[in-house]
């Protein structure tokens, strides 16, 4: 029988990826600066930098992660804090989302990541460029 908080967790994830599925092929750029774009294929996202896909499960751990960090009061301050297979790709999709709050800037001046989220060049320049 399923307990509420799971089923709590599944709608929570079930309206992120309607997200996802809404925000599909728009352009995103990694922590480390790498842009992509992703698909959805029934239950898998697939990023266009990978082969292998990541899942809804995936995506409901990443997220039940998320809510763990947050509850401790810790900021998530880069993908490897999510800890599952595609975080570097998830992690600016959910940041622009706003599935979790922004990092705070680094005293250096970096660009926060939710700046960075959607500043991917579009297709066509990434293409031409080369």
């Amino acid at each position: 029988m399923p307990r509420a908080e799971n089923i709590a967790n599944r709608d929570r994830a079930q309206a992120v990826w309607e997200l996802l599925q809404h925000h599909a092929g728009e352009h995103f750029i990694t922590a480390k600066g790498l842009p992509y774009t992703y698909c959805i294929r029934g239950w898998e996202l697939f990023v266009d930098r990978r082969a292998k896909s990541i899942t809804f499960s995936t995506v409901a751990a990443a997220l039940r992660r998320i809510d763990e960090l947050l509850a401790a009061g810790e900021a998530i301050t880069g993908p490897k804090m999510i800890g599952c297979y595609g975080a570097s790709y998830l992690y600016p999709v959910f940041l622009a989302l706003g599935v979790f709050p922004a990092p705070p800037q680094t005293a250096d001046g970096q660009l926060a990541i939710e700046e960075l989220a959607h500043a991917a060049p579009a297709a066509e320049e990434i293409t031409n460029g080369v």
